[in-house]
């Protein structure tokens, strides 16, 4: 069996590019973890966290699933959430989408993907909640493109609604929930303008409906 020598190979001249041109690097790095930022992204791989914002390793805490989803039963999530928030003391939590999601096209086709399509229930649900809107949208791309937005915010509305934030709010520690996007097409990022600094940003918001 192969096991991708062309891989380690890779590792081997990134971590030698890194090493010459900035010395001691990962000594320092090994030595503490301090980002100021909780990316909570899709699982896709052509959305790069740390490429995409300019930030080196160790600069940024991320957590990256199929849709990027906030579900109040997963465990995973939540843990990666409270890490962040009560040990590390990230200053920022950062949801980001991206435009032609597989996983939200996924959520809108008539046929079964199998177990994912248990995962993806919380993306139908949105739709089934914007129907009057999106039914506008009389082409393929722009649907999606719209549904990809909309889910952004439901999990900017969930982070906010977790008991993890809304305790850090309730100390006054500084923390801020962001909804963002991300063109693959042109590798620009969108704010969705839904950023919550603590519960009277939270209230306004989402002050017209209690699931958005």
């Amino acid at each position: 069996m192969k096991k991708l020598p062309e891989l380690f190979a890779n590792n081997r001249d990134w971590a030698y590019s890194v090493e010459k041109n900035h010395p001691d690097f990962f000594k320092t790095l090994a030595k503490q973890q301090n980002p100021e930022y909780l990316w909570i992204g899709c699982s896709d791989s052509r959305v790069p966290a740390n490429e995409i914002v300019g930030l080196a390793p160790g600069e940024l805490f991320v957590h990256r699933n199929v849709g990027n989803l906030v579900v109040h039963g997963d465990m995973n999530c939540l843990s990666v959430i409270q890490y962040a928030v009560d040990v590390l003391k990230i200053r920022h939590i950062i949801v980001c989408g991206h435009y032609g999601c597989g996983g939200v096209t996924a959520s809108l086709e008539k046929k079964t993907h199998g177990l994912i399509d248990n995962w993806l229930r919380d993306i139908k649900d949105i739709y089934s909640c914007h129907q009057d809107e999106l039914k506008k949208y009389k082409d393929r791309i722009s649907l999606v493109n719209r549904l990809c937005e909309l889910n952004v915010v439901r999990q900017v509305y969930n982070v906010c609604h977790t008991t993890i934030v809304q305790d850090a709010w309730a100390r006054k520690q500084e923390l801020a929930v962001h909804g963002w996007i991300y063109g693959i097409e042109d590798g620009l990022l969108r704010d969705l303008k839904v950023c919550a600094a603590g519960k009277e940003d939270y209230a306004r918001i989402f002050k017209k409906t209690s699931r958005p």
